[in-house]
């Protein structure tokens, strides 16, 4: 059993300082994968509601797994929900802005960064969602591909596969216009804004 999985389990038994250190100890990772799966400007709300979540539900945990595992399965959901009630939100903003301008192109315009500069954070973002939760977890938060698999609950050679298409997607993203304009897009494939 590992260090963390420890801490857990005598937080379970109610010892309050192990609690508070599993927390402590696990704050930077809980607060990447928000960031990165979530929302870059709600990442610390995102962070306490995964906690909030996992003490709530810290009864529940059995053991069976990685206590990091188990807390990164409870930031994944909780950012996965944020995403719904987000796109929910935007879909019903987008609705009821339709219906306002009825015919008029306000707000079907994107401009890109005059600079050519490219955004990490962007590119992340743009990414399919499940490709993007396995990068972050492997890449950002360098967790194994096993533990990955735990935490998405899924194969391990998804999680490979996920990998290797977004990063696939990354270097498309930044490659030249000239090199992207003749591809094919598919599911996943992020879309470099361009100024005109």
């Amino acid at each position: 059993m590992d260090h963390l999985t420890r801490l857990l389990v005598a937080a379970k038994h109610g010892d309050r300082r192990a609690l508070e250190r599993f927390v402590a100890e696990t704050q930077a990772d809980v607060w990447r994968v928000c960031r990165y799966l979530g929302d870059r400007d709600d990442a610390d709300d995102l962070a306490q509601e995964t906690y909030e979540r996992a003490i709530g539900a810290i009864h529940r945990f059995r053991g069976d797994g990685s206590a990091r595992g188990w807390l990164l399965t409870i930031a994944r959901r909780t950012c996965v929900d944020h995403t719904r009630r987000a796109a929910r939100r935007r879909r019903l903003r987008r609705q009821a802005q339709s219906e306002a301008t009825s015919g008029s192109m306000v707000g079907t315009l994107l401009t890109g960064d005059a600079s050519g500069r490219v955004d990490l954070d962007e590119l992340v973002a743009a990414l399919d969602p499940d490709r993007r939760a396995a990068f972050v977890l492997t890449q950002v938060l360098g967790l194994h591909y096993d533990e990955a698999a735990e935490v998405l609950g899924c194969p391990i050679g998804t999680v490979r596969s996920r990998v290797s298409r977004a990063r696939g997607d990354l270097v498309d993203a930044v490659a030249e216009p000239s090199t992207n304009d003749n591809r094919a897009e598919g599911p996943g494939t992020i879309q470099r804004r361009q100024s005109t």
